[in-house]
């Protein structure tokens, strides 16, 4: 079992230091990374933890920004310059909708207002609602519902100007 009080602290010691990141390992396969990033920050969300049970791997707060290979690569209905990205504050398993055989939060076209949630990211068995951070129109979904995300992976593209 992981204790959170042992967690919150090594956040906080990594806060007030230098150091960019920390992993733990235990000799029964438990591993803890917590990293930190400037534009994690500004992004992540408070989620109240709920009861934890241990996993082979935990990422606690943030891994590397995806590749931006992988942002290239993908179809653009815009130029990126004109988009806002809303990106992906945890690494976990993207939901475009509150449950199975709901509609999705959003769909291309959908008019968005800042502060409406657009999406869920399942991160440790804790659903967390990801808010849209500009008013618009989303012009772009950029990932595939039920499907892995990683950190600062973008997730949507949102015309600010729409």
């Amino acid at each position: 079992m992981i204790d959170l009080r042992y967690v919150k602290k090594l956040v906080d010691m990594l806060d007030e230091s230098s150091v960019d990141s920390i992993e733990i390992s235990s000799d029964k396969g438990m591993k803890i990374r917590i990293s930190k990033t400037p534009s994690a920050r500004a992004t992540m969300h408070a989620v109240q933890p709920m009861a934890m049970q241990p996993a082979p791997a935990v990422a606690v707060a943030a891994a590397a920004p995806a590749a931006p290979a992988a942002a290239a690569s993908a179809p653009k209905a815009e130029p990126a310059s004109k988009l806002a990205d809303v990106k992906s504050p945890m690494v976990g398993t993207f939901y475009s909708k509150p449950e199975p055989g709901a509609q999705p939060y959003v769909t291309v076209g959908s008019k968005v207002a800042k502060g409406q949630v657009l999406c869920i990211i399942e991160a440790m068995k804790i659903m967390n609602e990801i808010e849209c951070e500009v008013s618009g129109i989303v012009r772009e979904i950029c990932v595939t519902d039920a499907h892995p995300v990683e950190f600062g992976q973008v997730l949507f593209r949102v015309d600010p100007n729409g």
